[in-house]
């Protein structure tokens, strides 16, 4: 038995779970409609009993009255029934009365002589004080009950047991036995619904302290850890509330260190790449100076651009590691116009080194809530993108739009474009598309994730175009009008 429930207890848990007020009203209210089934049966049984008894004890007083009638006249047996007495016996019932006197040798002395007679396997009833035996018959195609009572009838000449036999139709005990069975189940589907109704309130009940926890949890934002407090809960379920205490202090703990960690990595990478940047530029000078060697002047091009771009490299993966930290972090209104106007004039001398005409569109100033150092960070990666993949003489194009009370930027270049096929995956880390691998080899492919993330942070939509005349890139942004403070 114990290896059974085990095995069942086994397969249970393998289920899905589903839920928990669901599982609760089934398992209560299977067996409260298994046991009312029972006891709508048992209930309908007990009042059949108890209506066929009362049927038969008006039979066997009918049966009874019509015996008072028998008695011997000139050494035979009579029955005198007067039609009254028939009249009186079928106005009691709600079918008819068939009767049957037998004489002492078995003659038919009254009634109806087709009769069907008493089985000889019906016992006497026990219930009653008299030889009667009931049974069940067909006469006339219609089922009747029949009450047989042995009546001794005697006079000074003779004596004997004459037999009379009443029968009726069960029209009467249909209908009765119809109404107990409406009557049972209309108060047992009563109570059953009753119950349903408490069990169903009650669950509510129970299950509202797990209610106000989930909201609690759903309530939070995404950087509270802290611990929630088990005494809003069930006995049952405070060592699951503590244990999500413990998770999520574990969590807390690791993001502490993950963020130790980049500010660790961002020094240690900096410091030494900023250091061989130094002396690459030091040893550069000392070359021209002293006239080195093509080959070397050559080598020490090479070192730079490698330390530039293993520095450009370095900003990106931490930048894209603190974009993946900063979720729930703190909001202020940022203006829009004035944050990509400052990062247009901090990558202006680029745009000049590239001989790109960079410029920003006049618009009206629009604000939105959002965190200004990861909107900085966005704008600088977008329009640095655009200098990088613009040919010289190209032009990069900045504009704030306000479309429906929703803040839109765009920022729209002269390049190759990305085509269509490449506009989704160019949003993975380290993908680039095959128009960008010509102007700009040794690109990390980590701008446009990071745009992403940042955007997605802000609940913005992202969106690649082609830029006027089927020409370039348009990067679109539209930010959700509920960030706009304007």
């Amino acid at each position: 038995m114990k290896a059974l429930f085990e095995r069942l207890s086994g397969r249970f848990r393998q289920r899905s779970m589903g839920s928990l007020r669901g599982q609760l009203l089934r398992w209560l209210l299977l067996p409260l409609i298994v046991l009312e089934t029972l006891n709508t049966v048992s209930a309908y049984r007990n009042a059949l009993d108890a209506a066929d008894q009362a049927y038969d004890r008006s039979l066997l007083a009918s049966t009874r009255a019509l015996a008072e009638r028998v008695t011997i006249q000139d050494g035979r047996v009579v029955a005198e029934v007067p039609y009254v007495a028939l009249d009186s016996f079928e106005t009691d019932t709600l079918g008819r009365i068939y009767y049957k006197v037998t004489g002492l040798h078995g003659e038919t002395v009254s009634g109806y002589d087709d009769l069907p007679a008493v089985p000889p396997n019906v016992p006497r009833s026990e219930s009653y004080p008299a030889l009667v035996r009931f049974y069940h018959a067909n006469y006339n195609g219609q089922p009747i009950r029949i009450a047989a009572l042995l009546q001794p009838v005697y006079d000074d000449s003779m004596r004997g047991i004459a037999l009379i036999q009443v029968g009726e139709t069960l029209d009467a005990r249909r209908t009765l036995t119809n109404k107990i069975l409406l009557d049972t189940v209309r108060w047992q589907a009563g109570q059953l619904i009753a119950a349903t109704l408490l069990i169903w309130f009650a669950v509510r009940l129970v299950l509202q302290p797990l209610m106000q926890l989930r909201r609690a949890v759903e309530a939070r934002s995404v950087s509270d850890l802290a611990n929630l407090d088990p005494a809003l809960v069930h006995k049952e379920v405070r060592p699951l509330v503590e244990a999500m205490n413990a998770s999520m202090s574990r969590i807390q703990s690791l993001l502490s260190s993950q963020r130790r960690f980049i500010a660790d990595a961002s020094h240690q990478l900096r410091t030494p790449l900023a250091v061989l940047r130094t002396q690459t530029e030091m040893a550069q000078r000392e070359v021209e100076r002293h006239g080195a060697a093509p080959e070397l002047r050559e080598v020490l091009s090479s070192i730079a651009g490698t330390t530039d771009a293993t520095v450009h490299l370095a900003n990106r993966l931490l930048m894209l590691a603190r974009v993946e930290h900063s979720q729930g972090g703190k909001t202020e209104p940022v203006a829009l116009r004035a944050l990509l106007q400052q990062v247009a004039l901090e990558l202006a001398p680029q745009a000049v080194n590239r001989q790109v005409d960079l410029s920003l569109e006049d618009s009206p100033e629009v604000q939105l809530q959002g965190q200004a150092l990861l909107l900085h960070e966005m704008l600088a990666n977008l329009v640095d993108n655009a200098l990088r993949y613009t040919p010289a003489g190209g032009s990069v194009v900045l504009r704030v739009l306000e479309q429906e009370g929703a803040p839109v930027l765009e920022v729209e270049d002269s390049g190759p474009g990305i085509p269509p096929a490449e506009r989704e995956r160019v949003f993975s880390p380290f993908y680039r598309a095959s128009s960008s691998m010509q102007l700009n080899p040794g690109g990390a492919g980590l701008g446009l994730a990071i745009v992403r993330d940042i955007a997605t942070l802000h609940a913005a939509a992202i969106s690649l175009h082609e830029g006027e005349n089927g020409r370039g890139l348009l990067v679109r942004l539209r930010f959700p009008a509920a960030l706009n403070t304007h």
